[in-house]
């Protein structure tokens, strides 16, 4: 496991996925990844997560999920370069969800839009 304890989960989750798998426990836990699973779960990707302060640890139950990947580099956007990292990542117009780190904290590409802000591109996932 490397240091980016987002992409390593995100990697964990999408291995699980295709192992069929609904469950998967996640040993080291960060803030980043507390907030991105709290936007997932929002979508629907994540049904419920579990945190075990303990062990230091999560339990995350999958949803509706097909892929979630980190963004490496994690490119800096402005309001208006939101559309490209979109199609780049995401595979249809209205199918799945990109996940900035705005100035705001973490939104989604749809949220950051609106609010007419940029960020930087961390994850997606659909």
């Amino acid at each position: 496991m490397s240091h980016d304890i987002v992409a390593d989960a995100l990697n964990m989750m999408r291995n699980a996925k295709k192992a069929k798998r609904d469950v998967i426990k996640v040993k080291i836990i960060s803030n980043l990844l507390i907030e991105v699973l709290k936007i997932m779960k929002q979508k629907g990707a994540v049904k419920k997560y579990k945190i075990d302060s303990k062990e230091k640890s999560l339990e995350i139950t999958l949803g509706d999920l097909v892929d979630c990947k980190s963004v490496k580099p994690r490119y800096t956007c402005n309001k208006d370069q939101i559309e490209k990292y979109r199609r780049r990542y995401l595979p249809a117009r209205n199918l799945g969800t990109m996940i900035l780190s705005t100035n705001k904290g973490l939104l989604t590409h749809e949220e950051a839009a609106e609010e007419k802000i940029g960020g930087c591109v961390l994850a997606y996932f659909y």
